[in-house]
């Protein structure tokens, strides 16, 4: 195994450590105020603890070479790491929910609000460093899982703010309760406010499952890379049709977790000798892999004056 996911890995560790302490802090928070917003926080932290021992095993899994029966590797395991964490949040989201609209129609009072207040904002501080981290290293590294999780722990850091937000209104509203006696009078508790914002916590929840499940399909799927990235392969492609009269077809792409490939043919004058067109394929691939550097590229030369060589494009284009 290589020192790049061996290094990948402690981060999956940093992940748990984090998700761990905002559980046990946020747990302690809703036990403190009996806030089902808080409740909610906990519940989606659980999540995180679970998703980023997934996170830990497969890039375990994704770091092994190449062998006799994955010979493209193993990095696609990463779609099932998400996969799994978009389904985990959706039934989290589900179960939220429906404590949010239990609560809905019974209110409770909330107690002790400030220190539960501080409590979340520490666990919340946490996840964002931890997020910040996670997602630099994941776009340096091109490791999907890593940003994704990263990412997932930001939403919850929205969440908590979100959450906090409710019940700092709630504070607010019973710290005037002389001057809006007219709301109690009339039936209105602000404790409701506590179930409404967890119910838009859940479908944020839902939203970033969903988004998730997406990212999954499209990379099981083999979605090619994005139109940004296709626009530089190509770059470099014109150039070298303008530069060394070559032309080129069937060009195709994929991720595979972290890892990128292409493929693509290359046509060249007849009159070439094998090293010749062999050199100047070597010079394409170089130039594409100095932009990206984790791609792996199949290239398939031909001479540009058979007509056979053309016939792949119909096909395959």
């Amino acid at each position: 195994m290589s020192q790049k996911p061996k290094s990948l890995m402690l981060y999956g560790w940093l992940s748990i450590a984090a998700a761990i302490s905002t559980i046990a802090l946020k747990t302690y928070a809703y036990l403190l105020t009996d806030s089902v917003g808080l409740l909610s926080d906990a519940m989606e932290s659980v999540i995180n603890l679970v998703a980023a021992m997934i996170m830990l095993i497969v890039l375990h899994i994704a770091a092994q070479p190449p062998d006799e029966k994955h010979p493209y590797g193993h990095e696609k395991i990463e779609y099932f790491s998400s996969g799994a964490e978009g389904v985990m949040i959706l039934l989290a989201a589900l179960s939220i929910g429906y404590t949010a609209w239990e609560r809905l129609w019974n209110p409770q009072p909330l107690q002790q609000l400030d220190i539960g207040i501080a409590i979340s904002v520490l666990a919340s501080l946490i996840n964002l460093v931890v997020a910040k981290i996670l997602i630099h290293v994941g776009r340096k590294k091109r490791s999907i899982t890593l940003e994704s999780d990263g990412k997932h722990l930001m939403t919850d850091v929205w969440t908590t703010a979100g959450i906090l937000l409710g019940i700092g209104a709630i504070m607010l509203a019973n710290s005037f309760e002389q001057s809006i006696n007219f709301a109690r009078e009339m039936g209105f508790r602000w404790e409701i406010l506590d179930p409404i914002i967890a119910l838009f916590v859940a479908l944020n929840i839902v939203w970033a499952g969903l988004h998730l499940i997406q990212r999954t399909i499209s990379g099981l799927m083999d979605a090619a890379l994005p139109e940004n990235e296709q626009s530089e392969i190509i770059a470099v492609l014109e150039e070298f049709v303008t530069l060394h009269g070559i032309a080129y077809h069937a060009f195709r792409t994929r991720y595979s977790g972290a890892r990128r490939f292409m493929s693509v043919h290359i046509l060249v004058a007849g009159n070439l000798t094998v090293q010749q067109g062999h050199d100047l394929v070597e010079l394409i691939e170089q130039r594409i892999e100095a932009i990206f550097n984790n791609i792996d590229i199949d290239t398939h030369l031909e001479p540009i004056e058979d007509p056979v060589s053309w016939e792949h494009l119909h096909a395959h284009v």
